[in-house]
């Protein structure tokens, strides 16, 4: 089985992967974020870099979708491919941070690869407030995400809601996670594992 998280930045994509694979005894497929050659640069150099990290991101991703697929375990995933092609890429073209010339290479090249790729069992949506956002950003306190505006997380989060409400690649769970602390309280985790719970029930 193979369940994907998707999210703005600062949704708790990461957290809660890591809480679902240690209940489920699901293996977690985490977003390069470490290794990532290309974020530092990015986020001071955004327009100089966005067509480089877009498609580090897209390499990896589709590599960790082939790997899902072959394995036949069961995968949690951090991030799924088709939000660096409907949301970060679109949104870097539309602010003028990608040149015409390079989303368009970038889209044919996810194009072709979303012919080999098969979506999810499972998606889950964390839906978030951008003062939501910000608040679990500052908390973090990842250095290059510092320079993270209101406005990119605005456009970011239009474009999440906007792919959400057209998706069609498998089942969906919507989780508002605004007034969710899965962390700390055990209760509002509970919650969130009684909806998966229904859902995985209803795959099979």
């Amino acid at each position: 089985m193979h369940v994907a998280i998707a999210g703005n930045i600062g949704a708790g994509k990461t957290t809660l992967t890591k809480l679902l694979a240690k209940h489920y005894k699901w293996e977690a497929q985490l977003e390069d974020v470490v290794d990532n050659p290309y974020l530092d640069d990015f986020y001071n150099q955004m327009e100089r870099w966005s067509f480089n990290l877009q498609v580090y991101f897209l390499n990896s991703r589709f590599r960790q979708v082939a790997q899902i697929r072959e394995s036949g375990k069961d995968i949690i995933q951090d991030r799924t491919i088709y939000e660096d092609a409907h949301i970060f890429a679109p949104n870097l073209h539309a602010m003028g941070l990608m040149t015409n010339r390079d989303f368009e290479n970038y889209s044919s090249l996810f194009e072709l690869m979303e012919g080999f790729v098969q979506g999810p069992d499972l998606l889950i949506y964390l839906r978030s407030s951008i003062s939501n956002l910000v608040a679990q950003i500052h908390k973090r306190g990842r250095d290059y995400e510092n320079s993270i505006s209101i406005d990119y997380l605005s456009r970011l989060n239009e474009r999440y809601e906007a792919w959400i409400h057209g998706y069609n690649k498998g089942k969906l769970l919507i989780i508002d996670v605004d007034n969710l602390d899965f962390v700390d309280k055990p209760e509002d985790l509970g919650l969130i594992l009684n909806k998966i719970d229904a859902e995985i029930n209803g795959l099979f």
